[in-house]
């Protein structure tokens, strides 16, 4: 059981990723674009990058 937690945990990190490099060019964000996909989950904390977060996601 906690293995397939783990699992969907990777792959609910992974899609959302994938999401947010393919609508980074929606955003407000020009440099660092490896960085802020890998470090998405820890960077929501912040407002505005949860406000372009979700404008790359609404693609």
């Amino acid at each position: 059981m906690p293995t397939l937690v783990v699992l969907l945990l990777l792959g609910v990190y992974g899609f959302l990723g994938i999401k947010f490099w393919n609508g980074f060019r929606r955003t407000n964000f020009t440099q660092n674009r490896i960085f802020l996909t890998l470090l998405w989950p820890v960077l929501l904390i912040n407002g505005s990058y949860r406000k372009n977060f979700q404008k790359a996601l609404k693609g």
